[in-house]
């Protein structure tokens, strides 16, 4: 089946689920927008049992084995197309940062795979208005779109097995944030004594898709 270039891509995930990816790599609010637009759409089919937000993917889980896959990822495909991107109005948070320190372990290896200054960096870093794209990995976790692309650094080829949760961290185009101590590959550079998550509270995730967060220097480490 041949479909446009500007189609979602849609693989199996094992036999149970569906993972539909953007087609635009770079990660963009707008297609991010419209990953939110279509999970509301395919939740309402009643074919479909489950669907979880990512960046940029989200998947998908039918409720029964699928007599016409093929029927199935048009609909997908067209539905892509029709929604309109999604505009959530969420809350602005303002994070405190200290970056640098003995618990941003990679800062000066960052620094230079960039060749650049901590002062560069920083105020670059803290320069954009991050959003939430989805949360995952762990509980509390956010995936942040906006990042300057400056400041891309590949994800490290050995992950930390015990980062403390807080740790700020920048892998490939994106930047994170860790709610809880935990195995990572993405290079550390900064930490927030901000807790993301607390089951006790209601919601227990501090923050939800579609909110945004700048971050403030606390203080830097060099």
């Amino acid at each position: 089946m041949i479909h446009d270039t500007s189609d979602p891509n849609i693989t199996f995930l094992g036999d149970t689920a569906l993972l539909i990816e953007g087609p635009d790599s770079a990660l963009t609010l707008l297609q991010q927008k419209r990953v939110w637009a279509l999970s509301r759409e395919l939740a309402r089919w009643p074919e479909i049992l489950e669907v979880a937000d990512g960046v940029n993917n989200l998947m998908v889980v039918p409720a029964a084995h699928l007599s016409d896959i093929d029927a199935f990822t048009s609909r997908i495909h067209q539905a892509w197309h029709d929604v309109t991107p999604l505009e959530i109005s969420g809350a602005v948070h303002s994070i405190e940062v200290t970056y640098g320190g003995k618990l941003a372990p990679h800062f000066k290896e960052v620094l230079d795979y960039l060749d650049m200054s901590v002062d560069d960096f920083v105020q670059l870093h803290t320069a954009s208005l991050y959003t939430v794209y989805a949360l995952g990995s762990h509980p509390g976790y956010c995936y942040l779109g906006g990042m300057n692309p400056k400041l891309t650094v590949p994800r490290r080829k050995s992950p930390i097995l015990n980062l403390p949760g807080g740790s700020l961290s920048i892998g490939g185009i994106q930047t994170g944030i860790s709610a809880s101590a935990g195995p990572s590959g993405w290079n550390t550079v900064g930490h927030t004594d901000v807790s993301f998550f607390d089951h006790r509270r209601d919601p227990p995730a501090l923050f939800s898709p579609g909110d945004q967060l700048k971050l403030e220097i606390k203080e830097i480490l060099a």
